[in-house]
């Protein structure tokens, strides 16, 4: 019987082993998508303790604790840092089987040295200890990142964000570099036509712009998108339901366009186009860049309306939606590609479903410019687990390059997220491992250990160029 979380913790053979230990555990760390505060990072926070910096925002473990009977109060309320901590160590016990307990005993491990299994008996314990540890210099947010090896991390920032934080940390001349990623889903959310409107009347503002017409529009965020590539921007990214490629004409979305700022009511079918158009803008102007664009596919988002009226978006009340995928996103890449404005892309997709489906997409439109052109995104939110990566990893050998892949990201508000880098690589070492072992690959530890360390990292640092 292994002992639970040792060295070789998900490594199933001598060949994985060998493959992990020897060439994937010392790789840096390129972490090109993550939800962490850039003020964090710029001002290198300490925490007081380890709730403010493993709970808060977490909504992983959050579900968790609502699944096991804990109040609101001490979840997102207004519970004391410790009870909180508590009501989780309670909870962990419970968790057997999902990835929240492997991630809770790895991270206490690799961060603070912590054997000791987490639960109502130990919490106390564990609390002191870890909240000691944060207060001294070396588990500061960048003491946390330099633990683990983070040589470089894509924030997610809105058009609209000063990028003062990134701005200050370049000038310090830290060695971890802090690049921001573009995201704007607020620009184009004709969901909600009072929140799209006052997102517009604060883009005037910021872009120091008049916006009278869509063209005023396009104009204000382009410069924004030309203010992020002079602060060191090659990345952007959208959270959406699905792809949009609805058909429309220029003349269409002025229209619409019109309609939004004066207030009124636009159809079905013109939101679609709407979001259309705003898609294949902001895929051109990154195209022009030489950016890399990501699209997260898939979460249907603030189920619980009781809860969302409380607590806000974002706070765990999210789960995997079956849209129809396939259709629309060939269509909006094969707009692209026939008019040779594609850019370098990745797809995330969050319905497993749909994994085969997403792996041969890709296919279709890699022209052999640049290797791994069009990627298939990490397993990511409620597959970012050993299941969902191992499904996400075999539907892409089967069906493309596996070798090519990008590698993991932590898409985490958490600085204590990063060992998830480490639980990928463990996964990917240990499928070649078996396929060696059981003599479906050649024993080449050489040849197959460097494709280990370029999905680990070099396929990352060559296709980012950060």
């Amino acid at each position: 019987m292994k002992s639970f979380l040792d060295e070789n913790f998900l490594l199933q053979n001598k060949t994985a082993e060998k493959l992990y230990h020897n060439f994937a555990k010392s790789l840096p760390i390129i972490d090109y998508h993550n939800h962490l505060i850039p003020e964090q990072i710029a001002n290198n926070t300490q925490f007081s303790n380890i709730s403010q910096v493993w709970l808060a925002g977490d909504h992983y473990k959050w579900r968790a604790m609502r699944a096991n009977g804990v109040n609101e109060k001490y979840i997102t309320g207004v519970g004391s840092d410790y009870e909180k901590f508590e009501k989780w160590a309670e909870t962990v016990p419970y968790t057997l089987r999902n990835p929240l307990y492997h991630w809770t005993h790895l991270e206490l491990q690799r961060y603070f040295g912590i054997s000791d299994l987490l639960s109502g008996k130990t919490a106390q314990s564990i609390y002191d200890d870890c909240s000691a540890k944060l207060q001294t210099p070396e588990y500061s947010v960048r003491g946390l990142l330099a633990k683990m090896n983070v040589e470089a991390v894509c924030t997610t920032d809105d058009p609209l964000d000063s990028l003062n934080f990134h701005q200050q940390l370049l000038r310090e001349g830290a060695n971890l570099k802090m690049l921001p990623a573009f995201r704007p889903d607020k620009a184009m959310n004709s969901d909600d036509i009072a929140g799209l409107n006052e997102y517009i009347n604060k883009l005037e503002t910021v872009a120091d712009k008049t916006i009278n017409s869509f063209q005023d529009y396009l104009e204000a965020l382009k410069s924004r998108h030309d203010y992020f590539a002079a602060n060191g921007c090659s990345v952007s990214d959208h959270g959406l339901e699905q792809i949009y490629a609805e058909d429309y004409t220029e003349a269409e979305i002025a229209s619409i366009f019109n309609k939004i700022r004066s207030q009124q009511g636009i159809s079905y079918q013109e939101n679609l186009q709407f979001k259309s158009a705003m898609l294949v803008y902001f895929a051109e102007w990154d195209h022009e860049k030489g950016w890399v664009q990501q699209y997260h596919l898939g979460a249907l988002r603030n189920n619980n309306t009781r809860m969302l009226s409380q607590l806000g978006p974002d706070t765990g009340w999210d789960s995997i939606g079956d849209f129809s995928q396939a259709r629309m996103l060939s269509k909006f890449l094969n707009r692209l590609d026939t008019q040779d404005k594609l850019a370098k892309t990745i797809i995330y997709n969050l319905n497993p479903a749909d994994n085969e489906l997403i792996a041969t997409m890709i296919g279709n439109f890699n022209d052999g410019s640049i290797a791994g052109k069009v990627q298939f995104g990490s397993a990511w939110w409620f597959l970012d687990q050993k299941d969902g990566m191992i499904k996400q990893l075999n539907a892409l050998s089967n069906m493309g390059l596996l070798s090519r892949m990008v590698g993991m990201l932590t898409d985490s508000r958490s600085f204590l997220s990063f060992p998830r880098h480490e639980y990928f690589r463990r996964i990917v070492c240990n499928l070649f491992g078996e396929d060696i072992e059981n003599g479906e690959l050649p024993n080449d530890l050489e040849w197959v250990g460097k494709i280990v360390q370029d999905i680990s990292y070099f396929n990352a640092k060559n296709y980012f160029k950060f």
